[in-house]
C-alpha cells in the first residue's frame, strides 16, 4: 500500500484506530476521521511513532458539509484518494418498541447509514480520478440478525449491508470494489458501553469461539479487502463474528 491514501472515519479508538495504525504499517497515508478531536489525535501520534504519516480530521459524518471538507481535506493533504474505511457509528442500547424514541431513531440512522452513504458518496468521485480504488463499509453481526429491542442500530446495519451492494454493483466496472464487515462483540469502547454488567460471560457463550473479537482482528480484515490480494471481492458483507450467527 506505499503510496496509497486511505479515509478511516471513527478512527479516535477501537476498530478504527487499529485500522489507521494498520493501514500506515503496509504503507498507506493516512486520513485520521473523528468527531473526538482528542482520540484522533492520538491515534495519529501512534501513526507518527511508528514512522507512518497521517493527519487529523475532525468530522460528523452525517453533515454532508463536513464530509465534502473531510474528503476535500484528504486529497489536498495527500493528492489522491485511493482507500476507505467508512466505520464511525452510534449505539443506541436496547429500548422497547413502544418506548423507542424518535429521535434516538434518527441520531442513529443519520449517523450509522446517511453517514455511510454520505461518505461514499464523495469519495467515490475522488477514486474515480485515478482509475479505481476500495472501499470497506462497517455494518455488524446486527446487520444480518434481529437483536431484539436494538431497532435504529439493527436498521442501520442492515441498510449498510444493501447500499454497500448497491455501490458494488454500480462502480464495480469502473475499477471500484466496495464491501463491508460485519463484526460481532469486539472489546471496543463501544462494546464496553453497550454490554451490561456481569452479561459478558454469556455474551461470550453464544460464540463458537467463547470469547469476543479484537479490534486488530477486525483491522486485518478490512486491510485486507482493501488490498489486492481480495480483488475479486466485492458487494461482500463479511461476518467476523466467532461464529455468533452460526446458529
Amino acid at each position: 500500500m506505499e503510496g496509497k491514501v486511505v479515509i478511516v472515519t471513527g478512527a479516535g479508538s477501537g476498530i478504527g484506530r487499529a485500522a489507521s495504525l494498520l493501514f500506515a504499517e503496509k504503507g498507506a497515508r493516512v486520513a485520521v476521521v473523528d468527531l473526538d478531536p482528542a482520540g484522533g489525535a492520538e491515534t495519529v501520534e501512534q501513526i507518527e511513532r511508528g514512522k507512518g504519516e497521517a493527519i487529523l480530521i475532525e468530522a460528523d459524518v452525517s453533515s454532508t458539509d463536513q464530509v465534502q471538507a473531510m474528503v476535500r481535506k484528504t486529497v489536498d493533504a495527500f493528492g489522491r484518494l485511493d482507500y476507505a474505511f467508512n466505520n464511525a457509528g452510534v449505539e443506541a442500547g436496547l429500548i422497547p418498541l413502544d418506548q423507542y424514541a424518535e429521535e434516538v431513531w434518527d441520531r442513529t440512522l443519520s449517523v450509522n447509514l446517511t453517514g455511510v452513504w454520505l461518505c461514499m458518496k464523495y469519495e467515490i468521485p475522488e477514486m474515480l480520478k485515478t482509475g479505481g480504488g476500495a472501499i470497506v463499509n462497517a455494518s455488524s453481526a446486527a446487520g444480518v440478525i434481529g437483536v431484539p429491542q436494538h431497532y435504529a442500530y439493527v436498521a442501520s446495519k442492515h441498510g449498510v449491508v444493501g447500499i454497500t451492494k448497491s455501490a458494488a454493483l454500480e462502480f464495480g466496472g469502473q475499477g471500484i470494489r466496495v464491501n463491508c464487515v460485519c463484526p460481532g462483540m469486539i472489546d471496543t469502547p463501544m462494546t464496553e458501553r453497550f454490554v451490561p454488567d456481569g452479561a459478558r460471560p454469556m455474551l461470550e457463550e453464544g460464540h463458537a469461539l467463547k470469547r469476543f473479537g479484537t479490534a486488530q482482528e477486525v483491522a486485518e480484515t478490512v486491510v485486507w479487502l482493501c488490498s489486492d490480494a481480495a480483488s475479486f471481492v466485492t458487494g461482500h458483507a463479511m461476518l467476523i463474528d466467532g461464529g455468533i450467527t452460526a446458529q
